[in-house]
């Protein structure tokens, strides 16, 4: 309300002129305020300086291009400190300031009343990173605490309230009405981070000589308020005043239907008592303190309604206007109920006297409406007639059956297809980190029992009416929040499932690619070694269910031997198909298939350091027989191999081998001594590689 001398601000966008920033005696910026009056500004307690005689007010939304700055001073009988309670519940932190010299009228703005729950709410403080002032958005979510606070949720991370923002006016984003004052905001050990404003109400309380700049109807009509008389202890009805109290502290039940007969002087005593103390603004420290003296459970939080109503004599029109003028709904040409149908608005509701309203069925309807976009309602009849009785089908029985049904239908969800999902992705792969979900199936398979009994027992109790049975049925809230359990649970174990069955997937991609590249650089021969690596890791993605963790190990030493028998940095290791440091030194190694220098050797294809090794696939000199040719020293196949002389021991078979003692075979066997490969070469030593691996003795 910047503009209008009173009014909501003109823009939503622009800097607000009754937003007061405040600094301390030191100069630096203690918090911010509101400017209700020309000579008042509303702030926190705290960010008082009590020490101080005078701090400065500077007007940041003032006309022109300068800040002015006044100086403030305490009003002492308008401070209200911060106290807490025994359990560390927080109230009062109000203060007053009176400046010195009085700004324009023009420049101030009224508190309004309004229902808070649910609210879009802008609030304009002065962090130190944003001295000059900055927006914060967030919503009010409910109360908290018994003094009637508010708890915000910051629209953004960012946006929680910081030093700086203490005092400021929390805006109504629909109306631009100030309806409370930022008090805090902090982060809790578990990262939420949350604000906290003081509602128009509960300001109002702690100041009363506000109540001339507070606009908008009290919550609670004239006829809903405790007396005098309401004191006398004979007057209090405990068991009523505990299933009230109970209600207003929110025990679960959306709606509540009681009978207070006229004449009924204790049950009407403690209906007014329990409303009065329930609201913010009328929980005064007198009837808080007397209420202490009264039996435990049943003293209600203030701001556990957010509205009361006395409906005799009054039409469901009337009474729907009064609860759109208390949320705030734009639009009064418009019929009532339809704006609080179109706002979908949501609020804690107490209406006494249903059955003496001028038309009782429409106020029904109306409660309705609101029960059906989730307020809660607390009603008040006068007789267990006809009305009551519609009542309780209307607001009671029939959302309570299509409340069970409703569960009923995601019960069978959640054990039927979503468990046949978990199952499905239970057979494909092994559960890794999941938590058994046996349990939360058998108690969900519970529940869905209970709730069909009690549907089938209803029927037949009522002939097919569906009248509620008189004793307790299932209790749905805690059915509900079983569910709500279970399918979240379930849900994650699929999407967890389905996690590794992708990885699955993605390790048997990963694992034909490297087979496929691996048989290309072997060129038709065999690598046992390597192939068993690759029958391991195969069998364990073909397993039901697949263990990805032991799959995953096993290619990756399938595919780690690969890269290693394809050299550090080229296609083959130093003694197996690439040269001694790779690629660098020869496609062959020193002492096999390829030569020591590059791909032709001293002289030819195959000399001493080209593609055959010295002593193995090409002669010293090159290409061809003897000296000069392909083979070994003397020839290509002599003695008892295929290669004679150091052919036969170093060449490509020797002895009674495939090939050389330091060549491709050896010794007895395919391989050297007992192996594949050679001595230093291809295999070697007890196996297929070397004698005590893949390659030659100091192979990879």
């Amino acid at each position: 309300m910047a503009a209008g001398g009173g009014g909501p601000a003109v823009s939503p966008m622009a800097t607000p002129s009754w937003a007061v920033r405040i600094r301390g005696a030191d100069g630096e910026i203690a918090g911010a305020g509101i400017l209700l009056t020309p000579q008042w500004v509303l702030t926190c307690a705290h960010v008082v300086d009590r020490t101080a005689d005078v701090m400065t007010a500077e007007f940041v939304g003032a006309v022109g291009h300068g800040v002015p700055a006044v100086p403030a001073r305490l009003e002492r009988d308008a401070y209200v400190p911060e106290t807490l309670d025994a359990d560390g519940d927080p109230s009062g932190d109000v203060a007053l300031l009176r400046l010195e010299r009085p700004r324009p009228a023009e420049e101030t703005v009224r508190l309004h009343r309004l229902s808070a729950p649910n609210r879009e709410v802008r609030m304009y403080g002065f962090p130190y990173e944003h001295n000059g002032g900055i927006w914060f958005r967030a919503t009010a979510v409910g109360v908290c605490g018994r003094d009637g606070q508010v708890q915000l949720i910051p629209a953004s991370p960012g946006e929680l309230a910081s030093p700086g923002c203490s005092g400021a006016g929390v805006a109504d984003s629909d109306t631009g009405e100030v309806i409370g004052m930022v008090l805090s905001g902090q982060e809790d050990r578990h990262g939420n981070r949350f604000s906290f404003m003081s509602p128009v109400e509960t300001i109002v309380r702690h100041l009363p000589r506000l109540d001339p700049v507070t606009t908008g109807p009290s919550a609670v009509d004239p006829q809903l308020r405790s007396t005098a008389d309401d004191i006398l202890p004979e007057l209090l009805d405990r068991p009523f005043a505990q299933r009230l109290a109970a209600w207003l502290r929110d025990d679960g039940s959306q709606v509540k239907i009681s009978v207070v007969r006229h004449g009924d002087a204790a049950r009407e005593a403690t209906l007014r008592r329990a409303i009065t103390l329930a609201d913010r603004e009328l929980r005064t420290p007198v009837s808080v303190d007397r209420a202490s003296l009264d039996p435990p459970g049943t003293v209600p939080s203030a701001g556990g309604h957010d509205l009361a109503v006395y409906a005799e004599g009054r039409t469901s029109a009337g009474i729907a206007e009064r609860i759109a003028e208390r949320l705030g709904l734009p639009h009064p040409e418009e019929a009532p109920l339809e704006r609080i149908r179109a706002a979908r608005a949501i609020l804690n509701l107490v209406v006494v006297g249903v059955d003496e309203a001028v038309d009782p069925l429409g106020v029904l309807d109306l409660l309705d409406v609101l029960r059906a976009d989730g307020s809660r309602l607390l009603l008040v009849l006068r007789t267990a007639g006809d009305c009551h009785r519609r009542a309780r089908e209307q607001l009671l029985t029939e959302p309570e059956r299509g409340r069970r049904a409703r569960l009923v239908e995601r019960l069978k969800e959640i054990t039927g297809p979503l468990a046949e999902d978990l199952r499905e992705r239970l057979a494909a792969v092994a559960p890794q980190g999941l938590r058994p979900l046996d349990s939360d199936l058998v108690a969900a398979h519970a529940a869905l029992a209970d709730l069909l009994r009690a549907a089938d027992a209803a029927d037949h109790d009522g002939e097919g009416q569906g009248e509620a049975l008189p004793g307790p049925g299932p209790d749905l809230a805690r059915y509900e929040r079983l569910a709500d359990r279970v399918e979240g649970r379930l849900t994650a174990g699929v999407a967890a499932l389905d996690r590794l069955r992708d990885r699955r997937d993605e390790l048997a991609g990963r694992l034909r690619s490297y087979q496929v590249m691996h048989q290309h650089s072997l060129r038709g021969e065999e690598d046992p070694a390597v192939d068993g690596l690759y029958l391991r890791a195969h069998t364990l993605l073909r397993a039901r269910p697949c263990d990805v963790r032991a799959a995953e190990a096993a290619v990756d030493a399938y595919t780690r031997r690969v890269d290693g028998h394809a050299g550090a940095t080229g296609p083959v290791a130093r003694d197996g198909h690439g040269a001694r440091d790779g690629h660098e030194d020869g496609y062959g190694s020193g002492d096999g298939r390829g030569a020591r220098d590059g791909d032709s050797g001293e002289d030819g294809r195959g000399a001493r350091d080209a593609y055959g090794a010295r002593d193995v696939h090409g002669a010293r000199d090159g290409h061809g027989r003897g000296d000069d040719g392909r083979g070994a020293r003397p020839g290509h196949g002599t003695g008892d191999g295929r290669g004679a002389g150091d052919g036969g021991g170093d060449g490509q078979r020797a002895g009674d081998g495939h090939g050389a003692r330091d060549g491709c075979g050896a010794g007895d066997g395919c391989g050297a001594r007992d192996g594949y490969g050679a001595r230093d070469g291809y295999g070697a030593g007890d196996g297929c590689g070397a004698r005590d691996g893949y390659g030659g003795g100091d192979a990879s």
